[in-house]
C-alpha cells in the first residue's frame, strides 16, 4: 500500500480563538524511532476548547494541532521502533513518559497533537489499544482515561470502595465506568436531576449513587450519608479551589485521597487563607495534583480495561465528522455533554 504524502489538518487560528482546516505535506521517509498512523477518531478535554477562550493556564504553540486523545492504525515505522507494528491499533498518549522528574512536550499544547488524518510521533507517544473497543471508545483514553485512573489511584495501600466525582464530563464519566469495573461504589454529582437518571440507568439500581448539588449544597455531608456516614476513600475533583474543603470534608476519617484532575472553578486564589490544611491533617488525608498520568499509567489503564472488557459505550455523548470539528469544540464549550464528545474521521 502506498503511504499517503499529505493530511487534512486543523490548526489553531493565529489568533488562536479558533480552528481552521488546511492540507500539509507528510514526512516521506522516518526517523529511526518515529511512527506513521493513520487516525480514526479524536476525543475532545476541557483543555482543547480552553485554549480558545484564554482559560489556559500554560502557554501553547502558535497555530498548533489540537488535542491529544486519539484512536490509529499504524501505517508504517522507524528502523528502530520496538513495540509497534504496521497494522497495529493504538492510542495516543498525552505525554511520552515521566523519568527522573522531568517532562516530555504535552502533545496538542506545545507540541502538535492528533487532530488530522495522519500523524507522525515517536513510539513514545503510542500505546496499543484494548482490541475489544472501537474507535470512538478508544480516542477517550490518552487524557480521561488516564487522568481518572491515576485519580482513583487503585493500586494504594488501603481498598478503594466508593469515590465522589464531581460533574458529568469526561474524566468523571471515565471514572465512573473504572469505579464499575473495579466493584467500587461511585457518587457522582450534577445539577441536573435528568443527568443524573440517565446515568444511573447505565448500571443495576443501587450500584450508582447521584447528588444533585444544586438541590443538596452540603453534598459533602450527603457524600457521607450514602456511605452510612463513613465518608468516601477518593474525590475526584474536577472544579478546583472553591470546592476542596467540601471534597475534604466528604472523605473517610482517615487515609482518603482529594486528586485535583480540573480548573472548572477558576484556578487557585492565593489570598485565601490556608484553612484547609487543619481537616487534611487530621484526617491524615492526600491532596494529590493530577497532570494526567504517564505512559505506563495508561498502559496499565489499557490492560485493566482489557482484563474487565470494560464498555466505554455509555460515556459517548455525541460524535462528530471531521468537518464539523468547529461545531464540536462549540458544543463542548457550551457544557450541554455528559461524558466525552468525539470526532470521527
Amino acid at each position: 500500500m502506498a503511504l499517503p504524502t499529505s493530511t487534512r489538518t486543523w490548526r489553531r487560528t493565529q489568533d488562536s480563538k479558533s480552528i481552521e482546516l488546511v492540507t500539509e505535506p507528510l514526512p516521506q521517509s522516518l526517523k529511526p524511532n518515529e511512527v506513521l498512523i493513520k487516525i480514526h477518531a479524536v476525543s475532545l478535554n476541557f483543555r482543547d476548547v480552553a485554549m480558545l477562550h484564554d482559560r489556559y493556564l500554560v502557554s501553547v504553540i502558535d497555530r498548533g494541532v489540537p488535542c491529544s486523545d486519539a484512536a490509529a492504525t499504524v501505517l508504517a515505522v522507524g528502523s528502530a521502533v520496538k513495540e509497534f507494528k504496521p497494522d497495529d491499533y493504538v492510542s495516543t498518549t498525552w505525554v511520552a513518559d515521566y523519568e527522573l522528574g522531568e517532562r516530555s512536550g504535552a502533545m496538542g499544547g506545545d507540541i502538535d497533537g492528533t487532530l488530522r488524518e495522519y500523524a507522525v510521533f515517536t513510539e513514545d507517544y503510542l500505546t496499543l489499544a484494548p482490541a475489544h473497543l472501537s474507535v470512538e471508545e478508544v480516542s477517550t483514553i490518552s487524557c480521561a482515561g488516564t487522568t481518572a485512573w491515576t485519580s482513583l489511584d487503585l493500586q494504594k495501600k488501603f481498598k478503594v470502595k466508593s469515590a465522589l466525582l464531581e460533574g458529568t464530563g469526561g474524566v468523571s464519566m471515565f471514572s465512573l465506568m473504572i469505579c464499575l469495573g473495579a466493584g467500587i461504589t461511585p457518587i457522582i454529582t450534577s445539577s441536573s436531576d435528568e443527568k443524573l437518571d440517565r446515568i444511573k440507568a447505565l448500571a443495576p439500581e443501587g450500584k450508582i449513587l447521584g447528588i444533585n448539588y444544586r438541590k443538596i449544597p452540603d453534598w459533602d455531608e450527603e457524600a457521607k450519608r450514602l456511605t452510612n456516614g463513613r465518608g468516601v476513600d477518593v474525590v475526584v475533583n474536577n472544579v478546583g479551589e472553591a470546592t476542596i474543603e467540601k471534597c475534604i470534608n466528604a472523605l473517610r476519617p482517615i487515609a482518603g485521597t482529594v486528586s485535583l484532575v480540573g480548573f472548572l472553578g477558576g484556578v487557585m486564589d492565593s489570598t485565601k487563607k490556608p484553612s484547609i490544611v487543619t481537616p487534611l491533617m487530621y484526617k491524615g488525608a492526600r491532596m494529590q495534583g493530577i497532570m494526567v498520568g504517564s505512559k505506563e499509567d495508561q498502559q496499565e489503564l489499557c490492560a485493566f480495561l482489557e482484563e474487565k472488557k470494560v464498555s466505554l459505550k455509555p460515556i459517548i455523548d455525541k460524535v462528530f465528522d471531521f468537518k464539523d470539528s468547529v461545531e464540536a469544540f462549540e458544543y463542548l464549550y457550551s457544557g450541554a455533554h455528559t461524558g466525552k464528545v468525539v470526532i470521527k474521521l
